[in-house]
């Protein structure tokens, strides 16, 4: 049985660092794991994404479309663009807080919100305000550690590829910065316990 998870988001927002944490916390937990490169506009602001495909064997990273599993989005608009590789069965872990793309913000287009809210109610999804929660914790930044702990949770529910969570703590013991291993502690920790009230 096989996981597929795209992640979605803009960057500076720690899409990267998420996808090395979800790959090596697999990895320690015995699973093969295959991760297509971030790509994209990886500026600040710009479009990034990429898969990780986790199971007893995985040959390929790529995702086809309707075979996803999981689209974590660090941004609702980054998540909708990629419902075309979504299952009807799948799940969606949004961040709820929205970052303009340039060209709604010079009001050449328009932010697609009902688009997106119909999305939202096509799947099993679970929204957060990361950022907002992330600030209470200590920094916007921890905001993508919010959304490992509900990932590593929706893993676990679903009994189809879960991770321990002790790995998980210690894979992100090993990514974050020394002086912020407690407030990243905490992060997972609300995410995990969201997941379980809202999944």
């Amino acid at each position: 049985m096989t996981t597929n998870i795209m992640l979605s988001g803009v960057g500076g927002q720690g899409l990267v660092l998420m996808t090395k944490i979800i790959c090596q916390a697999a990895m320690m937990d015995n699973y093969d794991v295959k991760s297509n490169d971030v790509v994209g506009l990886s500026q600040r602001g710009g479009m990034v994404w990429g898969n990780v495909r986790i199971g007893e064997k995985v040959y390929s990273p790529n995702i086809k479309p309707n075979e996803g599993d999981i689209v974590i989005g660090m941004e609702p608009l980054e998540a909708y663009r990629w419902r075309e590789l979504l299952k009807d069965t799948g799940t969606v872990i949004m961040n709820i807080k929205k970052f303009n793309p340039v060209l709604v913000q010079q009001e050449k287009v328009k932010y697609p919100d009902e688009e997106i809210e119909e999305f939202k109610s096509k799947y099993n999804t679970i929204a957060i305000n990361a950022i907002e929660e992330g600030i209470k914790i200590g920094k916007k930044q921890v905001a993508n550690v919010i959304l490992l702990g509900i990932l590593a949770r929706y893993l676990e529910k679903e009994e189809k590829t879960p991770i321990s969570i002790d790995i998980w703590k210690e894979t992100i013991r090993e990514n974050v910065p020394k002086k912020a291993v407690e407030m990243n502690m905490k992060a997972f920790d609300l995410g995990y316990n969201y997941g379980k009230t809202n999944s």
